[in-house]
């Protein structure tokens, strides 16, 4: 086995294949998706021209909603959307779970900037569920669900219950907001529209950096009262740049170029996972992937992990996954994204990476 002469990341390099993900994320990305666009497009200015406001018309009409806001980050558009809802109600209390983004990965942006204080629901290994909901202990202006909810692996909710969830919220006057980073990629799960699902919710935050695969950016949807005022908030934040085409073209090029490979996406997340759960020693979360995403849980330290994965780059060339979460001194974790890379490699040559990888976890956890 590798020794620790070469980490994980310099193995990657020499891989001929990788299994997640779209590829490389450099300047090709960027030049790809204005490679055929008209040199003379006007751009836009401070949020205003044709090439921005027709892609968040587009956004609109895929969304189902009435109104679009392009925003150059998530976090922006989150915090806002929570904001907006907090002053509508003259509450400012949100409820979500405890490994949302804003609560784990934002500084507590949520909390500093807007001075919003977050209700967790539910345990943060499991879902919000209804009863979740119904049992609040306290009044709060906004529920946000995440779909799908990617620190335990991407789990969703059964669509009933997310119906249901959404009509006890209009009941109780508590607005619903979707955080919907990987929205694109559940549609094949539920046979749903991006439409149908966001009908359920009163705001709506995409990614295009995600499964899109674009330089960055998100939009956020609802009616035009509540885009108006996000509109304001957005310049308050700093988030009216002179220009920001150069994030909308990318995601309108990678919107257009990928949307309609989720469902092969969905599927070949379900071929891997089931090769992963074949394995010693491995299991998935969930054991049967919702989305084009899933975790894997290996039953090996992190530092023994990356040397048997570095050995399997050598033997295979298949890279299986970049990088190792650490979950104690016996298990490791890691995530997979699956996008356009998978299909380009061999299957004989994705299995070979697998027999690899069950023989050699067969010798060392015995």
């Amino acid at each position: 086995m590798n020794t620790g002469k070469i980490s994980l990341a310099e193995a990657g390099k020499q891989a001929e294949y990788v299994l997640g993900g779209h590829g490389l994320r450099n300047l090709e990305v960027l030049k790809e998706a204005f490679r055929e666009v008209d040199g003379s497009l006007g751009g836009d200015a401070y949020g205003k021209g044709k090439v921005i406001e027709d892609f968040q018309n587009k956004m609109a009409a895929y969304l189902g909603k009435e109104s679009a806001v392009f925003f150059p980050s998530g976090t922006m558009a989150q915090q806002i959307a929570l904001r907006i809802w907090c002053d509508e109600k003259q509450v400012k209390k949100v409820a979500y779970h405890p490994l949302c983004h804003l609560e784990i990965h934002e500084e507590d942006g949520l909390k500093e900037l807007h001075h919003i204080e977050p209700v967790l629901l539910a345990d943060k290994d499991r879902l919000i569920r209804l009863e979740d909901v119904e049992r609040m202990p306290e009044d709060v202006s906004c529920l946000l669900l995440e779909l799908p909810q990617r620190e335990i692996g991407g789990q969703l909710p059964d669509y009933g219950e997310l119906e249901a969830i959404s009509a006890y919220c209009r009941e109780k006057g508590i607005r619903l907001h979707l955080d919907g980073a990987r929205l694109f990629e559940v549609t094949p799960y539920y046979r749903k529209t991006a439409a149908e699902i966001c009908s359920l919710f009163d705001s709506v935050y995409v990614s295009f950096y995600k499964g899109i695969g674009g330089i960055s950016g998100a939009v956020l949807a609802g009616s035009p009262d509540f885009t108006e005022r996000s509109k304001v908030w957005k310049r308050r934040h700093g988030g009216d740049l002179f220009s920001l085409y150069p994030y909308v073209v990318s995601a309108d090029y990678y919107f257009d170029r990928r949307i309609g490979r989720m469902e092969q996406y969905y599927e070949d997340a379900k071929e891997l996972a089931a090769l992963y759960n074949e394995c010693h020693g491995v299991s998935t979360r969930p054991a049967v992937p919702v989305s084009n995403m899933f975790h894997v849980h290996i039953q090996l330290g992190k530092e023994r992990l990356e040397a048997l994965l570095v050995d399997i780059i050598s033997e295979t060339g298949i890279q299986l996954n970049h990088y190792v979460k650490d979950n104690g001194d016996t298990e490791s974790s890691y995530e997979v994204s699956i996008g356009d890379m998978y299909a380009k490699v061999p299957k004989e040559r994705i299995r070979d990476a697998f027999r690899a990888l069950d023989r050699k976890l067969k010798e060392e956890l015995g």
